[in-house]
């Protein structure tokens, strides 16, 4: 009789949350699809819908510039399909717009610079009327935005979150059109992102006005680090009935999914992308934000880019191997960044 209790005691231990990571695959009910577009092209598509209950919304993902790696598996859409069917009852409708890869598969056709993705952007629309998913709406990342902004107005659609949007393909016209349909436009803007910041995308949503811009602070235009924070976003507008933030450790089945494709596909893709980061200047000129050293007699230089005059190590730059003060062509900062000395007159050159 103990060692019966025990057993039990030992199998109720067993059951233990785990924490949800990038490549955790929550149950769901996963089908891959074809979406038929009207100019006779097949793409690629993945529907994920709750296993055990009806959705309450449903996300058509828009996925950024597939000339820059862009496609239905970067990384927040993936996420999105691994997880909020699960922790949010929400399906997800995702796809490869005309010639792009995934390890899905290819759609046929070839890129079209946001012209003929308008009938890609239909055909997922009609494949969602037909099977009958609820409260559809449409999330666009960076070239999605625009393919959103431009072809997504239809009477189906509830509303459109619009992440990283760099506005480049569309213009006031689409935005005209979602400003006289008065419904739910969210611009979810990165502080550092590489095309639109908060203060501009603003100025340029103005024109709709029940366009919410909401900055997030500290991200950049891919989002690295901050899926969960997207996805919490998201859900809060579209399943307003669901809790956020959402769950991070999951006491169910669950499988990992192997994204070693995926990941050598965006290093091929972003490998000659450069991050716009801190604002600079012309590279002739020295802004304040362009590190540089300063020489004062019988001192070593120090980092004038840095208000304190301190790198993030609380040290001085001295050449390597040199006791402080001592003279040299060429001084090297102790994490690692070279910099030009400068002599007695003033500053020296840049990193």
């Amino acid at each position: 009789m103990l060692t019966g209790a025990r057993g039990a005691l030992g199998s109720l231990l067993t059951v233990t949350s785990q924490k949800i990571r990038a490549n955790s695959v929550l149950p769901a009910r996963r089908e891959p699809v074809t979406l038929t577009t009207a100019d006779g092209l097949d793409l690629v598509a993945e529907l994920a819908v709750p296993a055990d209950r009806d959705p309450v919304a449903t996300l058509i993902c828009l996925h950024p510039l597939p000339t820059h790696g862009g496609m239905m598996d970067s990384h927040v859409y993936r996420k999105a399909a691994f997880r909020l069917p699960a922790l949010a009852g929400v399906a997800v409708l995702r796809f490869n717009t005309r010639g792009t890869w995934s390890e899905q598969g290819t759609s046929e056709g070839s890129f079209d610079n946001a012209v003929g993705e308008q009938y890609d952007v239909a055909a997922a629309i009609e494949y969602a009327e037909f099977h009958d998913l609820p409260n559809v709406w449409l999330v666009g990342w960076s070239f999605g935005t625009d393919l959103a902004l431009m072809h997504g107005h239809d009477p189906l659609v509830q509303g459109a979150i619009l992440l990283s949007p760099p506005l480049r393909f569309s213009d006031a016209t689409h935005l005209e059109q979602w400003a006289d349909s008065g419904k739910p436009v969210s611009a979810f803007v990165p502080e550092l992102d590489d095309y639109l910041r908060p203060e501009e995308a603003r100025e340029r949503f103005r024109a709709v006005p029940q366009a919410e811009v909401v900055p997030f602070e500290g991200s950049k235009h891919l989002w690295v680090g901050d899926a969960e924070r997207v996805l919490d976003e998201i859900v809060r507008r579209v399943a307003p009935g669901v809790a956020v933030p959402l769950p991070t450790e999951w006491d169910g089945p669950m499988e990992t999914a192997d994204t070693s494709a995926y990941n050598a596909h965006n290093l091929a893709a972003y490998k000659d992308v450069k991050s716009r980061g801190r604002p600079r200047g012309p590279r002739t000129g020295t802004p304040a934000t362009r590190a540089r050293t300063v020489r004062r007699p019988g001192r070593p230089p120090r980092c004038a880019a840095r208000p304190t005059g301190r790198c993030r190590r609380r040290r001085w730059c001295r050449p390597r191997g040199a006791p402080r003060g001592a003279g040299g062509s060429r001084w090297r900062c102790p994490a690692g960044r070279p910099r030009r000395s400068a002599d007695r007159r003033g500053p020296a050159g840049r990193w």
